[in-house]
């Protein structure tokens, strides 16, 4: 008991100590850039964003990866992306967080658990490094859901604002900012796509990017789609209606598909949990009253 608590107590505490040696300093040039960033900040504040430094959290997990490569992982960087994480400060704090959690769980069991303790540390050790990944798959799939449920609204106000003579790039900056906030994800995702614009990327190659980082098959229909009326100069507005439909129909056949699959679903909680309940509560008092009579008999 004795030897696992101290070693779960020293690895938290070494962490601590390591993390505070190395935050960063505040200097002359730190305090302008944190006042040049003091307006964007109140206005993420002002949209309900959290004002988290994410650069400063970062700093002692960079040097901690610096000393084993110089750059984070290319398949690390794109999982992240898919979850909406672009900054390279956020694959720091993901590699940091492999090392914290670990941490923090082998000192929780170190202090809670008296009886096998080691084995619950190897156990809370284990979990811990690999409950950022899930963490982290469920963060990907959610946002894809959420991309794909809003794509079909998306889809509608880009073929009005079209029919009214706005051009594909005024509409998608249009509807970018009209999504702010019903669909933050979707917003998000087209102003980059704008940005990108801006910074000289080609269209296609813009949006090719973009279904990319979604990563839905809906998306990247919807991109083929617009790769097909480029080339061959369909109108846009009446391919954005009819594509829009089908993947309403397609949203819809899914929930159908859902909905019929509850039936097999509830059958293994009536077997196992209902229709005993029922079979004790009308069978058994006439076997207990069979088993009285029974007992006179003999």
């Amino acid at each position: 008991m004795t030897l696992p608590l101290i070693l779960g107590f020293v690895l938290f505490l070494g962490l601590v100590l390591l993390f505070l040696m190395l935050l960063p300093v505040s200097s002359v040039e730190g305090a302008l850039l944190e006042e040049v960033a003091r307006e964007s900040r109140r206005a993420d504040e002002k949209k309900g964003r959290a004002a988290l430094n994410v650069d400063f959290v970062a700093k002692p997990f960079v040097l901690l990866r610096r000393l084993v490569s110089a750059e984070p992982s290319p398949d690390l960087t794109r999982r992240l992306m898919l979850a909406g994480y672009r900054k390279p400060a956020h694959a720091d704090i993901f590699l940091g967080a492999r090392i914290a959690v670990p941490a923090l769980a082998a000192f929780v069991v170190a202090l809670f658990i008296e009886q096998n303790t080691l084995l619950f540390l190897m156990l809370a050790v284990v979990i811990g490094f690999y409950l950022p990944d899930f963490w982290l798959s469920h963060a990907i799939q959610k946002r894809r859901d959420q991309i794909k449920l809003s794509l079909p609204d998306a889809l509608d106000m880009l073929a009005v604002c079209m029919e009214a003579g706005l051009g594909l790039d005024q509409a998608i900056v249009r509807i970018g900012h009209e999504f702010g906030i019903s669909h933050p994800q979707l917003s998000e995702e087209l102003l980059q796509v704008n940005f990108e614009q801006r910074a000289g990327v080609p269209r296609l190659a813009a949006w090719k990017s973009f279904a990319d980082r979604v990563n839905i098959e809906s998306a990247r229909s919807f991109v083929a789609m617009l790769i097909q009326t480029d080339r061959f100069g369909t109108p846009l507005s009446k391919s954005l209606g009819a594509f829009s439909d089908a993947l309403r129909t397609q949203r819809r056949q899914q929930a159908e598909e859902m909905a019929a699959k509850t039936t097999i679903k509830l059958v293994p909680p009536l077997v196992f949990f209902i229709f005993p309940a029922m079979g004790v509560v009308t069978v058994g008092p006439a076997v207990v009253t069979v088993m009285k009579n029974m007992r006179h008999l003999v």
